[in-house]
């Protein structure tokens, strides 16, 4: 435990008086690139909508889709920003992502309904149009928010996979 009574980030550096931490990583647009890892360490990267507030990032997504599921075995994760067909904008970061049930976060449908507005009029529908063609009827799943938290440091060495 530091003299301020709080616990250390697993693999962070300490702090150190008199000079500034560095700050998280910003991405602006709309779309960001999540990579979940797989059982055999391949990364799957996958376009997303997310909401930036507080340092972390916030996704919402269907429970029981596969990036949920990697994501439950391992939390280590990359994000980058990128296009709606996923080539990316920017360098991956490391980060962590956290699985919390839709009820739990509330603030975060506020934050995506607010700005993906004309988004969620125009292409929601298509999108899910195009799945019901693709997988036939699809029942309505439950949503669940992800949580990411980008590496402060911009170390890749501290945020290994476990």
């Amino acid at each position: 435990m530091s003299a301020s009574g709080t616990f250390p980030r697993p693999g962070a550096e300490p702090a150190r008086r008199g000079q500034p931490r560095p700050a998280p990583p910003q991405f602006k647009g709309k779309y960001l690139s999540l990579t979940t890892f797989k059982r055999d360490g391949t990364g799957m990267a996958t376009p997303v909508w997310f909401v930036a507030e507080a340092g972390t990032i916030l996704v919402i997504t269907d429970a029981d889709s596969h990036k949920v599921r990697r994501i439950g075995r391992n939390p280590a994760v990359t994000v980058a920003e990128c296009t709606a067909s996923g080539r990316l904008r920017s360098s991956p970061v490391p980060a962590r992502a956290q699985i919390l049930p839709c009820h739990q976060a509330p603030r975060a449908r506020q934050l995506m309904a607010r700005k993906y507005w004309l988004d969620r009029i125009v292409i929601l529908p298509v999108y899910r149009a195009v799945q019901t063609i693709r997988h036939g009827r699809r029942h309505q799943t439950e949503s669940v928010v992800l949580v990411i938290t980008p590496a402060h440091n911009g170390s890749q060495a501290s945020w290994k996979r476990f």
